[in-house]
């Protein structure tokens, strides 16, 4: 029996291609609105924690995890699940979900919009 050992490289790149089928079969499909939630903002202000959801059929889905995968983006797993977000001046919440997008529907004409964004 032999056993094989992936290296962390291999791994990872195991788990985005898993959190990208799951995020596409499951969740999001073109013009899927993704719901952003602030959890945390640090005491600089030049980073923020955000969750990620989104609606379908009449359930909420929280696809952070899935997210943070796909994107290569840090997870914070405490109170809230929720991705960390480095920087200012901008609209994160839409970095987010614009990054998910264009590795989503990566190929396709204008892929970081194929998804909306919308904070709660």
């Amino acid at each position: 029996m032999s056993t094989t050992t992936l290296s962390k490289a291999k791994q990872k790149e195991l788990d985005a291609d898993y959190a990208r089928e799951q995020l596409l079969t499951h969740y999001l499909k073109e013009g899927s609105t993704v719901y952003t939630i602030l959890r945390k903002v640090s005491s600089s202000g030049m980073s923020r924690d955000i969750s990620l959801l989104v609606a379908n059929d009449g359930e909420i889905n929280d696809i952070t995890y899935y997210a943070a995968h796909a994107t290569d983006s840090r997870l914070i797993d405490g109170y809230s699940r929720a991705i960390r977000v480095h920087g200012g001046g901008m609209d994160m919440g839409f970095h987010l979900v614009y990054n998910l997008s264009s590795v989503l529907f990566k190929g396709e004409e204008r892929a970081g919009y194929v998804l909306t964004h919308r904070w709660l």
